[in-house]
C-alpha cells in the first residue's frame, strides 16, 4: 500500500434526527443521519405491512403461518 494517500481513520460521533447518538470509526469526525435502529419501524415493532391485494394473507395461508 502506498503511504500518505489513505484518509485518516478517526473516532466518529453519529447523531440521528431522533436524538440518539453513538460512536463508531470513520474517516469523518461527525455524521448526521435521518433514521437509526432506535427509531426505525422495523426495530421498534411499529412496522406496518401495506397489502392492498391480499398477497400477505395468501402467503400465510399457503405456508400455514399465523
Amino acid at each position: 500500500m502506498k503511504k500518505g494517500i489513505h484518509p485518516e481513520y478517526v473516532e466518529c460521533n453519529v447523531t440521528c434526527a431522533c436524538g440518539n447518538s453513538f460512536t463508531t470509526m470513520s474517516n469523518k469526525q461527525e455524521i448526521r443521519i435521518d433514521i437509526c435502529n432506535v427509531c426505525h419501524p422495523f426495530f421498534t415493532g411499529s412496522e406496518k405491512i401495506v397489502d392492498a391485494t391480499g398477497r400477505v394473507e395468501k402467503f400465510k395461508k399457503k405456508y400455514n403461518l399465523k
